[in-house]
């Protein structure tokens, strides 16, 4: 059985709406997962808006929306996503790093507060259950689909994530700050022998020195950890808004000269992991 991944927001830090933004996408982190017949969604940037409407359309019932973290780029677009306001929908909404910190119900709640937006998260009319873990645990979403989680170094804590389903696996790495020379064990555990890892890559490793306490990660080292776990493919996710499409272009073909493995994740793109 495969895993079937499409990527609806691939922007990071803010989303970007301009003509040098069109090819590879501007709006923010949204990942969606299907595993066997069982759709989720991992991230609420502003790529959950258009997930939203396929889910309206695909009459899917009830998912699953995994968070990294919520700082707004990864939770800007929940107010937008329509099937909360579905009361025909379930929603089981997850986050690893707020057990101890009010939890993600109240932080989504307050991202809808007045005067910030109109509408409160009272309004929405699915069944929405929030759920604190913390990251290092794992759990199962569905029958023989299976999360394992580890802790990333970022500004107020985040999460990566992996799914394995029949044998097949897929990583979502994104927030994280490596320190340079120091592999993180941590992602390294988690990845281990994947298909497919996802990862931060915000940054080169030019533009890296001058960015270190911002969170973030270059897709060389995306690159040295993947090849390190042995895994399959990596895919270079979360890309600067001030990178355009013609700086993307640059780094997609320097990146597969590095390794075959490498390549630029591209807003609306689907791949299938088997």
């Amino acid at each position: 059985m495969s895993i079937r991944v499409k990527f609806w927001g691939v922007r990071g830090s803010i989303a970007c709406a301009t003509p040098d933004h069109m090819k590879y996408g501007g709006n923010t982190s949204c990942i969606e997962i299907e595993a066997g017949d069982y759709r989720f969604v991992m991230d609420a940037g502003t790529g959950i808006r258009n997930f939203g409407n396929a889910f309206l359309k695909d009459d899917i019932k009830e998912s699953h929306l995994l968070l990294t973290h919520t700082h707004w780029d990864h939770i800007n677009g929940f107010p937008f996503f329509v099937p909360a306001y579905d009361a025909k929908r379930s929603i089981h909404i997850m986050a690893g790093h707020l057990k101890n910190q009010g939890g993600v119900q109240d932080v989504l709640s307050t991202q809808m507060h007045n005067p910030m937006f109109p509408v409160p998260l009272e309004a929405m009319q699915a069944s929405l259950k929030f759920e604190d873990f913390e990251a290092g645990d794992s759990f199962s979403l569905a029958k023989g689909v299976d999360i394992r989680t580890a802790p990333l170094n970022h500004p107020n804590g985040a999460t990566a994530y992996r799914v394995d389903h029949e044998g097949n696996s897929v990583v979502y790495v994104t927030d994280t700050e490596h320190i340079p020379g120091k592999p993180d064990q941590n992602i390294l555990n988690l990845i281990e022998g994947a298909d497919l890892v996802i990862y931060d890559c915000t940054y080169t490793e030019e533009e890296f020195p001058a960015k270190v306490g911002w969170g973030h990660s270059t897709w060389e080292e995306g690159m040295r950890l993947c090849r390190a776990a042995n895994v399959k493919r990596h895919a270079i996710f979360h890309h600067d808004p001030d990178h355009n499409d013609e700086f993307m272009d640059n780094l997609a073909i320097e990146a597969a000269e590095a390794w075959e493995g490498n390549f630029v994740s591209r807003e609306g793109m689907e791949l299938i992991v088997e």
